[in-house]
């Protein structure tokens, strides 16, 4: 990107207050530590284990609330369900600490994020369970967000791209799926024997992308059964969800650190779900924010 372009403010809308547009931030608010969650409602839970409270912004389906954890800065965004929803948001806290909001040029000092996506998921391999914490260490988005940026493959896996679409004989009027890699640093951190590595299927939506029929028939019913015996260098895909590949990709493209890391909560083969979720995701909530800020 040419740092001396200036962004036009049909393509960076900022607010009058100083804040970017959808997500309400202005630049100061942003720390280096951020915790994605899709709920807003999410978010009070996650602040409550904070030390203390610097700020709280709400905007649509985006709620914030910064402040310090374990004396570090830290704060939790939600982004609300999907894709699209995702390049939004990180892309708005890019322009936040990237982009000087006077002159509307690109910095000349990157300034690197580090962005943990908490959710909930369903499991797709029979080995895998309810309350079982499992991180995306690739994530294959369904919704093609990722096509339309320059260079998006070089930063996806195109042989992992090329041997599913094979095997699952994609259809040519679905998107092309993409798929890209936790950063594997941040994944080091986070990750101990109480989470999976696992391969994650980022869906565009809820129910046909993920298989669920109501009333309306599947173009493939088999898609599933296609993705549970998908093998790539001997692993199978582990889980459904529906952000992690956008989050992965953008993260991968501006320079920041991104991973996605899921409490299970639903098995899809054995047609098992639990909707008292919520202790495990604030234990795993826990468990990251303490990993998060680790020195």
């Amino acid at each position: 990107m040419n740092e001396e372009r200036v962004i036009p403010a049909s393509e960076l809308i900022i607010n009058g207050d100083g804040s970017v547009f959808h997500i309400h931030l202005r630049p100061e608010q942003v720390c280096d530590n951020i915790i994605f969650v899709g709920d807003p409602g999410r978010v009070d839970m996650v602040a409550s284990m904070f030390d203390s409270i610097d700020f709280e912004v709400s905007s649509r389906e985006f709620h914030t609330i910064g402040g310090k954890y374990k004396g570090e800065p830290v704060m939790a965004i939600s982004h609300g369900i999907g894709p699209d929803n995702i390049e939004i948001v990180i892309t708005e806290l890019d322009a936040l600490v990237n982009v000087d909001f006077e002159t509307r040029k690109v910095k000349k000092e990157h300034r690197t994020l580090n962005i943990v996506r908490v959710g909930t998921s369903g499991s797709l391999q029979e080995d895998l369970h309810i309350g079982d914490f499992v991180i995306a260490e690739k994530g294959m988005g369904f919704d093609g967000i990722l096509n339309f940026y320059a260079d998006r493959d070089k930063v996806c896996d195109l042989d992992f791209e090329r041997q599913f679409c094979e095997h699952t004989g994609w259809m040519r009027t679905w998107a092309a799926p993409y798929t890209v890699d936790a950063d594997a640093a941040l994944v080091q951190q986070i990750g101990r024997d109480d989470m999976l590595r696992g391969y994650t299927i980022a869906a565009v939506g809820f129910y046909a992308p993920q298989g669920r029929c109501v009333r309306l028939p599947l173009a493939d019913p088999d898609l599933n059964a296609k993705i549970e015996s998908f093998r790539f260098n001997g692993r199978p895909i582990t889980n459904f969800e529906m952000e992690s590949a956008c989050l992965q990709g953008m993260a991968k493209l501006l320079g920041h650190r991104a991973m996605t890391v899921c409490c299970i909560i639903a098995e899809r083969r054995a047609n098992n779900a639990n909707t008292d979720y919520k202790p495990k995701v604030r234990e795993l909530v826990q468990t990251v924010l303490d990993r998060l800020v680790e020195k």
